[in-house]
């Protein structure tokens, strides 16, 4: 097995037979050690006296008591979210049916960080024996935001965190200059002949992603989501990369992003893309579930699409629980 993902956090996680992802007093002491978490120099001793607690037992109960000796009102609700979010977590039977009930028990109020952290650990389980960097580069789009630029007849994707976190000169890099932020020591586009680097790098989201080159970026992020839906839904599907969006028979989508969501209505209701619209589209899937699973009457027989577009300013915001709730199931199935 590939060692890569470290910050995801799996290695604090234990397993079940099938897969799933079971809570560790470990996993949990993560959370805890989280910045936002950590109580502040300023901190009042209840908030002190629960912190260390919990690091020393972090499925301990609390009390209402508890919170409301904290002084500070913003700690206060902090740690209500956080208790609540813990108690989410270890109700489960896994980390995988955890983050399908959050999702579709209404998500509203949660910050996307949360959410992130669960796909990116959650996805590090379905690449277990996936050898291909590609591939794991492109799953990084599931849960990180990517920025997008055209350049020689091809869309890169570089990751948006990276590109607005560093402060050295942008012409430094000229790749980087192009992908429009500043420079950094180090940001390349991930290629065949060098691939294996990818590994090594893995956690600092520095290499590129060409949708558009050989190997295919595309298909690699087509099979990306295959893993996650094989997560989250317990069942393998076929992706396959679409070239042409005009074409399409629409019953059914699913917008892999707010951007795509929008452009896939316009299209189910029959009206025709202008440029701008059309331009921001960036890949299109045709996905095929299995015949054993159950689909809605209203996709019988038709193809399932899959959309993925970037915003006005060039930015890509994957929403990975767009999987969860948008496939034509006439089932919910849990996952593991």
């Amino acid at each position: 097995m590939t060692h890569f993902w470290a910050s995801s956090g799996h290695l604090l996680l234990d397993r079940e037979p099938g897969g799933g992802l079971l809570v560790t007093d470990d996993f949990l002491k993560a959370y805890l050690a989280r910045p936002e978490v950590l109580p502040p120099e300023e901190a009042c001793a209840a908030e002190r006296a629960l912190h260390a607690r919990l690091m020393a037992e972090p499925q301990a109960e609390v009390a209402d008591r508890e919170i409301a000796a904290i002084a500070d009102a913003d700690a206060r609700e902090n740690w209500r979210f956080l208790l609540g979010w813990r108690e989410r977590l270890l109700a489960a039977p896994t980390l995988q049916a955890a983050y399908v009930g959050i999702i579709r028990g209404g998500a509203s109020g949660i910050p996307p960080v949360f959410l992130d952290q669960l796909v990116h650990v959650i996805l590090r389980a379905g690449l277990d024996e996936e050898g291909d960097p590609f591939v794991v580069r492109a799953a990084e789009c599931l849960f990180r935001p990517q920025r997008a630029t055209l350049h020689e007849n091809t869309i890169l994707l570089a990751d948006a965190e990276m590109i607005e976190g560093h402060e050295t000169d942008r012409h430094a890099s000229p790749l980087l200059a192009m992908l429009g932020g500043p420079a950094v020591t180090s940001l390349d586009i991930l290629k065949q002949a060098d691939a294996d680097r990818y590994w090594q790098r893995s956690d600092a989201f520095d290499m590129v992603l060409d949708l558009g080159g050989k190997p295919s970026g595309r298909a690699a992020l087509g099979r990306a989501i295959g893993h996650w839906i094989a997560q989250v839904h317990g069942f393998s599907v076929e992706i396959e990369a679409v070239e042409n969006v005009r074409d399409a028979n629409w019953r059914w989508f699913i917008g892999l992003d707010a951007q795509a969501t929008a452009i896939g209505n316009a299209l189910w209701k029959g009206e025709m893309l202008d440029d701008d619209k059309a331009s921001r589209l960036i890949a299109l899937y045709r996905l095929t579930l299995p015949p054993e699973v159950p689909v809605l009457p209203a996709a019988k027989g038709a193809p399932i699409y899959l959309m993925l577009a970037m915003d006005g300013d060039r930015i890509v915001r994957m929403k990975p629980q767009n999987l969860v709730t948008g496939l034509p199931l006439a089932v919910h199935e849990m996952a593991n």
